[in-house]
């Protein structure tokens, strides 16, 4: 039993993993009040006392090719984490998101004996489902945040427990709609188009140009149409700034950061797949929900994919309850049309109700479950 300054070694990768090590870290340290947190997170973690030992932003790459042009220093960092906790072995290692990094450090430590936990599952049950005999070797625990992912889990035998998503327990039941464009400056009764372009630097490359053109459209179609885009970080909006200047007929409000006062703002977001759906959903929001990978990426990952679904609103409930428009379906086209359909106030009606429904379903005390089913581990 670990009853002293334990060590949690925790790496996340991205910004909704830091998020999420923020709320375990909370957790965690009213179990472990002495405990040491340490490893690779970002700001949120750092502000509960976490000790980085690299720069999240290093992890933060996409698809495959990105990768691989980082390959020397990823491999670099990844051998420095499984030597420093071989040879110092933590309580336990939690790897949060960024499964082709973490999984890979959860073996090696896994087969010293280390206990490992991963925390936010693997899209396994979506493609490469293959994976699942790695993780079975791997990890001790995995933490899922929805329930569809724990019940394949149990079918394949992988201890799991599914914790619901912190988010759901931070964000409003009903969002305040007035009040969040009172705060950004927006005129209450004209219509609020917000877009969200991604946190990466990949992510925004290939779809900030093709969301200003569907924001052009829009502007021209929807009368006194309000834009606002929340960068992810300082570099993100930088980048953005950029493109804008070369779009002066477009009138956009450029914030840094604030995405959940903005996407609350708004009548409709316009968006790219991945956590940012979820919190739109949380904010009972009507969504357009896109994504493109590089060409190349693309082609080495369809084949594998098992889902018909995209999006988390979609993947919860089992059907397409927002539009999603992937890869070559991706138009400028296509989107304008969808986009506006989503500012029809019946549509977002019967929207807001399915969506409050799966809010319900996910807003459970996630990071204190998790700590609960890590604690447990630590202590067999």
């Amino acid at each position: 039993m670990v009853t002293q300054s334990p060590v949690f070694a925790i790496v996340a990768g991205e910004a909704s993993g830091d998020l999420l090590g923020a709320d375990l870290i909370r957790a965690l340290r009213e179990q472990f009040p002495d405990a040491v947190f340490e490893g690779i997170g970002g700001p949120k973690m750092q502000a509960e006392g976490f000790q980085p030992l690299f720069d999240m932003d290093r992890l933060s790459v996409m698809g495959f090719i990105e990768p691989l042009k980082r390959l020397p220093e990823l491999l670099r960092i990844r051998r420095t984490i499984v030597k420093r906790y071989s040879e110092n072995k933590p309580a336990v290692f939690i790897g949060i998101d960024s499964p082709d990094f973490n999984l890979t450090i959860e073996a090696k430590l896994h087969s010293l004996s280390v206990k490992t936990v991963h925390y936010v599952s693997p899209s396994v049950w979506a493609w490469r489902q293959g994976r699942i005999k790695k993780i079975k070797r791997s990890v001790d625990l995995m933490l899922s945040l929805f329930p569809f992912e724990a019940d394949f889990y149990r079918q394949h035998d992988v201890p799991v427990r599914y914790v619901g998503h912190p988010l759901a327990k931070q964000l409003p039941m009903q969002p305040d709609t007035a009040g969040a464009r009172a705060a950004l400056g927006l005129d209450a009764e004209r219509p609020v188009l917000c877009i969200m372009p991604g946190s990466r630097a990949g992510e925004v490359e290939l779809m900030a140009e093709l969301f200003l053109d569907v924001a052009q459209i829009i502007d021209k179609t929807l009368p006194g149409l309000q834009l606002i885009i929340p960068a992810a970080n300082g570099a993100r909006y930088e980048y953005l700034e950029k493109l804008l200047s070369h779009r002066q007929t477009l009138s956009v409000k450029l914030i840094r950061q604030q995405s959940h006062i903005a996407m609350e703002s708004s009548d409709v977001v316009l968006l790219a797949s991945g956590t940012t759906a979820l919190e739109a959903m949380l904010l009972k929001k009507p969504m357009v929900v896109s994504y493109r990978l590089g060409a190349l990426t693309y082609a080495l990952v369809s084949p594998f994919i098992k889902t018909p679904f995209a999006s988390i609103p979609n993947l919860l409930s089992n059907e397409m309850l927002v539009p999603e428009l992937i890869q070559n379906q991706a138009t400028v086209n296509a989107l304008s049309e969808e986009v506006m359909k989503a500012f029809d106030s019946g549509r977002a009606i019967s929207l807001g109700a399915k969506f409050k429904d799966l809010h319900q379903l996910l807003a459970i005390n996630s990071g204190a479950i998790a700590a609960e089913a890590i604690a447990q581990l630590v202590n067999e």
